[in-house]
């Protein structure tokens, strides 16, 4: 039978994983605060272009080296600190294989939503799941395993943190990070396969993220009902012991 033992170097190899992400988040927030800082201490909104420049700085050179665990990042600011907008994507790709979207690329690119014809629900950003969480905690958050299909057209996981102006008493944006799940499969199938029985990573809704289990795919929802789980430090996500599909 698998044991606590086994399950706990999986568990915890995840936990490592989104741990770095989020300290990454952590180290851009900083700045990015900074810079608001500033432009709020001298009474004005925030000038679209040094915010831009200022997140670029941060986020393309992790997009751009080796082997890059990110496929995209950037921050996410409330339309009212940005000077004429109602919301602002200061966000960057990394270079993609084959994009249905945008094709090849070997290098960073600007998300442009003027060219997206079907981002209408950007509209309502604050309601969404990656910016609504981290507003109304005040803490980080993981959204997904879901489909991206403003960027990758792939499943992905994104992962945001609030970012706060005067005085941290007002959250003014998300700074945040994806992954897909096709890398991180790379990141963690071996450990995953290093245990004798299949094993499955869901997220807090039972939704699977990968899985040694060939009946199980990425977005299914698994039978909560596993002969043994565990928690990985850190995440909103379990591994579990034997997984099947769910009967709903």
């Amino acid at each position: 039978m698998t044991t606590t033992e086994q399950l706990t170097p999986v568990a915890d190899a995840v936990g490592e994983v989104f741990a770095r992400v989020f300290d990454q988040l952590a180290a851009w927030r900083t700045p990015i605060e900074a810079m608001i800082a500033r432009s709020s201490a001298s009474g004005g909104e925030v000038r679209p272009a040094e915010l831009d420049q200022t997140v670029a700085d941060l986020v393309i050179p992790r997009l751009v080296e080796p082997d890059a665990l990110l496929t995209g990042a950037g921050f996410i600011a409330d339309g009212e600190i940005v000077r004429g907008r109602e919301v602002h994507f200061a966000w960057w790709l990394g270079p993609l294989d084959d994009n249905p979207v945008l094709g090849s690329t070997d290098g960073p690119t600007r998300l442009d939503l003027s060219t997206r014809g079907y981002t209408e629900y950007l509209r309502d950003f604050r309601a969404l799941e990656w910016y609504r969480i981290p507003a109304t905690t005040r803490h980080a958050h993981v959204t997904g395993p879901f489909v991206d299909h403003l960027c990758t057209c792939d499943y992905i996981l994104t992962l945001t943190m609030p970012v706060h102006g005067e005085g941290g008493e007002r959250m003014v944006g998300v700074v945040g990070a994806d992954i897909s799940v096709r890398r991180l499969e790379r990141e963690l199938l071996a450990r995953f396969l290093g245990v004798e029985v299949p094993l499955a990573l869901v997220n807090a809704d039972g939704r699977v993220v990968l899985s040694t289990e060939p009946t199980l795919q990425v977005g299914q929802l698994a039978d909560a009902a596993a002969p043994a789980s565990l928690d990985c430090p850190g995440t909103p996500f379990r591994v579990l012991v034997e997984p099947a599909p769910t009967d709903r």
